[in-house]
């Protein structure tokens, strides 16, 4: 502001600044693709820059000491705030991913592993009516889905008991670090695992009988 000010030539001068702000700070932009694994390797490797890729990974060094001393010698935050700030983060950080996890396997438990069953069923008193007209009908389609339901279905019963499992041991940590920890090691692989196999289910389920509006129609829905 202060260099823009009063220039007889604004559209100029802003020009010539932006000019030569991006050739002081070139080397720190990057404008490849930021999702790609070689743009993590140029940023830790070449560029030593930090890549914390967790909250629970993050949010500790928001005591770091340089991170301390710069946002208590500005008076942004005193060092009590700042702790209490780290602990009410992390705590609510906590608290969200485990509503979430215990909704997912409320979801599954009641409503997707019944849903699967039920479609399951339907396929299967098909095939036995379609065998009481023609002993000799394979019912391919039928007995293949079946099987492949089953499977899904004891999958799903399976990983949404593992994570019930690693919701109850949460309960027994009273220290949020530690409690941040156990869902990015363990909690949230249970989550994606659970999650894989629901999402497999949801593509070979009658839409009739799924019970949540599949990705179709929240992409591509009107109402």
């Amino acid at each position: 502001a202060d260099r823009l000010e009063g220039v007889s030539d604004f559209e100029t001068a802003l020009h010539e600044m932006i000019k030569k702000t991006i050739k002081d700070h070139k080397h720190i932009i990057f404008n490849g693709n930021g999702y790609d694994e070689s743009w993590i390797r140029e940023a830790t490797e070449e560029r030593g820059l930090l890549n914390y890729r967790t909250t629970a990974d993050c949010m500790p060094h928001l005591l770091d000491k340089k991170n301390v001393e710069m946002l208590t010698s500005h008076g942004v935050y005193t060092e009590a705030e700042l702790k209490s700030r780290y602990e009410i983060m992390l705590d609510n950080y906590c608290k969200a991913i485990i509503i979430e996890a215990n909704t997912m396997a409320d979801m599954a438990r009641t409503e997707i592993i019944p849903a699967v069953e039920s479609y399951t069923l339907e396929l299967a008193k098909t095939a036995a009516l379609k065998r009481t007209v023609d002993a000799a009908l394979v019912c391919r389609y039928e007995s293949t889905l079946i099987r492949k339901l089953s499977v899904l279905t004891d999958e799903m019963a399976i990983r949404t008991e593992a994570l019930e499992e690693v919701l109850l041991k949460l309960q027994e940590t009273d220290c949020v670090l530690k409690q941040s920890y156990q869902i990015r090691d363990t909690l949230l692989t249970k989550m994606s695992e659970l999650r894989v196999a629901c999402d497999e289910a949801e593509t070979l389920t009658a839409k009739k009988y799924w019970p949540f509006p599949t990705y179709g129609d929240l992409l591509f829905g009107v109402s």
